[in-house]
């Protein structure tokens, strides 16, 4: 079905919104919740943009982005943030990575 990187979901500090790419929509609700939830907060602690990407391997990555002009981006703090919502949420994670594969990339569990 997909060939690219796919976007799950991101929340940005300039816009304070959060987006869930409308094809997970039938994620469930408790699971979308949680993924708004880490967003808001990353970026309400360190600022820019945090985006979940699914690789066209089916693998969770989680970037972040800040704008040139914003002096109260923390990068250093970015990825230690990053770093502990992988330790903390990683069976979140690797349950993402399995319904990506399964229902977007049509593999089985290997």
């Amino acid at each position: 079905m997909y060939q690219d990187a796919v976007v799950l979901c991101s929340a940005s500090k300039y816009t304070q919104k959060f987006y869930l790419n409308p094809d997970f929509e039938s994620l469930p609700e408790q699971v979308q919740q949680e993924l708004k939830i880490m967003s808001v907060l990353f970026t309400e602690d360190v600022g820019g943009i945090i985006i979940f990407i699914f690789d066209k391997d089916g693998n969770l990555t989680i970037t972040t982005e800040a704008a040139e002009e914003d002096i109260l981006y923390d990068e250093i703090g970015a990825h230690l943030v990053i770093k502990r919502m992988r330790s903390e949420h990683r069976d979140l994670f690797m349950q993402l990575e399995q319904y990506y594969r399964t229902f977007f990339l049509d593999q089985s569990e290997e």
